[in-house]
């Protein structure tokens, strides 16, 4: 393809409504447009990069025996699937099945600042699985696990396989994302924020000795932990903090370490709950006989209680008395209150990893891909191509643009006579971008009548990952050959250029 005859509406400056590097760059190498924030328009170069990124998406999902669909845009699809398979698969001799298609969401919830990575209107690949088999075995989800780990190798990217509930997340590491994943460099332990656990570090002193009764004292306009730690002179690891929530329609008492919050994703499962909501201020009232503030486990006789693994054999805590702007001292667990005991607490910075001990780090990730067990026999599974390119960006870029992996850039290589009015120059590079077609790559010549520069900034600024420049060494039979992403610069032969870039292409592939 010639450079000249396509639109690629390349920009210098930073547009001023992008946000982040995958946006900036997107913009300026005019792979896509925001006319509304978070709604992108894919422009020809982004369209054959997502296009590429789909392609490899269905060879990996067709590999472990996928099979296409196209279903309805005003319907959920997992619905959809489910009512199919429903009416159709009545005998475990049509297990195990696994159903893909690719489609196009609308997200209604209301970001504040939509870009890529929080798009409104976003393309997902979504898979379903019925995966027993007669001996009940599951045949599927480690295939999805595998086939995405496969989809993400394949497109260049660095990722992280992390724990979540039911399943896993890929993750790439990025400030840009919004998911954070917490994992260990040590063992290799990774989870996502909702699902990680960790050695808490110790409290910061340890409980008084003495087997004392609960013992209110006066805590007049005190009612966050902060305030009762400073009235006190206790620190907040040597307090209880009490949440009331109803789940499913019934209140419950949840109880954490002071200086710790509650995890209301493994709150939900704990309680097995589908719906739950903090309790309102009139319901507090009428279950406590107090206001927010001043609440505690000792009494409560009826309501649930669940307390976090943190607070098992701790002694003398503080507690709110119920009984407003009343605390009590001395509260011990299982002696003074019985509670069921959870990992209900969300990690922090500075807990140790639970399999090792080792130090955690807090990652900023994407979140490019989820594989999700539903159900005993089923399966969902998602992953999100616009992320994948998004993030090849994040993760691949410097000052002068992008530079994407070859498996995901919109063309392999670049063919830049260095003035396209030099006749032996254009005809060179003619020659060139034929030889370079009769090797199967993806080639795009920049025959447009430019300065160099200009035409060498846009070729840096559209990631392509290779470029042949055709110059003055042509007098000696030699191109420049330069590899994007390095800038390393190599003279080669000018018969001998199309085969050395499609065998770096091939090397960058591991094909």
């Amino acid at each position: 393809m010639r450079w000249s005859k396509l639109f690629i509406p390349t920009l210098r400056e930073k547009p001023a409504d992008a946000d982040g590097v995958g946006s900036q760059f997107l913009l300026r190498a005019g792979y896509i447009r925001q006319l509304v924030p978070g709604i992108c328009s894919y422009l020809f170069l982004g369209e054959r990069s997502l296009g590429k990124i789909a392609k490899i998406v269905r060879e990996e999902t067709d590999a472990i025996g996928g099979q296409e669909l196209r279903l309805p845009v005003l319907h959920p699809a997992a619905s959809v699937v489910a009512a199919i398979a429903e009416g159709e698969l009545r005998s475990y001799r049509r297990l195990p099945q696994i159903w893909h298609h690719m489609q196009t969401r609308f997200d209604e919830q209301k970001h504040s600042r939509p870009d890529l990575l929080r798009a409104r209107q976003f393309l997902v690949s979504e898979s379903f699985s019925f995966d027993l088999d007669s001996a009940g075995r599951d045949v599927s989800y480690q295939k999805h696990v595998d086939a995405y780990s496969k989809i993400l190798d394949r497109c260049g990217l660095k990722y992280i396989v992390a724990e979540e509930y039911a399943g896993a997340t890929f993750a790439v590491a990025s400030e840009a994302g919004n998911s954070v994943v917490v994992r260990c460099a040590g063992c290799g332990y990774a989870a996502t924020l909702d699902k990680a656990t960790a050695r808490p570090t110790p409290p910061s002193i340890a409980d008084p000795d003495g087997d004392f009764a609960p013992e209110p004292f006066h805590t007049p306009g005190r009612k966050t932990i902060a305030d009762i730690a400073h009235f006190t002179g206790l620190p907040e690891t040597s307090q209880m903090k009490s949440l009331v929530l109803v789940a499913d329609g019934q209140p419950v008492l949840a109880l954490v370490r002071g200086d710790h919050s509650l995890n209301e994703t493994k709150f939900a499962q704990v309680m097995k709950a589908t719906d739950f909501r903090p309790a309102h201020a009139e319901e507090i009232l009428e279950w406590f006989g107090a206001g927010g503030g001043s609440l505690g486990p000792v009494g409560v006789e009826n309501l649930h209680i669940v307390a976090d693994e943190t607070l098992r054999g701790r002694r003398n805590m503080i507690a709110g008395a119920n009984k407003d702007d009343y605390h009590l001292r001395h509260v011990t667990p299982g002696e003074d209150f019985e509670a069921a005991y959870f990992d209900l607490r969300q990690v922090v910075p500075g807990d140790a990893c639970f399999r090792c001990s080792g130090a955690l780090d807090f990652i900023q990730c994407i979140e490019i891909a989820r594989v999700v067990k539903s159900g005993c026999n089923t399966g969902t599974y998602h992953l999100y191509p616009e992320r994948v390119l998004s993030a090849a960006v994040e993760l691949n870029h410097d000052q002068d643009g992008m530079a994407l992996p070859a498996a995901i850039a919109p063309f392999d290589v670049v063919i830049t006579p260095v003035s396209i009015a030099d006749a032996a120059l254009a005809t060179a590079s003619q020659a060139i971008y034929e030889s370079c077609h009769k090797m199967h790559l993806d080639t795009l010549f920049d025959d447009r009548d430019e300065r160099p520069g200009v035409k060498f900034k846009d070729a840096d600024l559209t990631g392509i990952p290779y470029r042949i420049t055709i110059g003055k060494k042509l007098a000696e039979g030699m191109v420049e050959v330069v590899e994007r992403r390095s800038k390393k610069r190599e003279d080669v032969g000018m018969e001998h250029a199309a085969a050395f870039i499609a065998a770096k292409v091939a090397g960058e592939s591991g094909s």
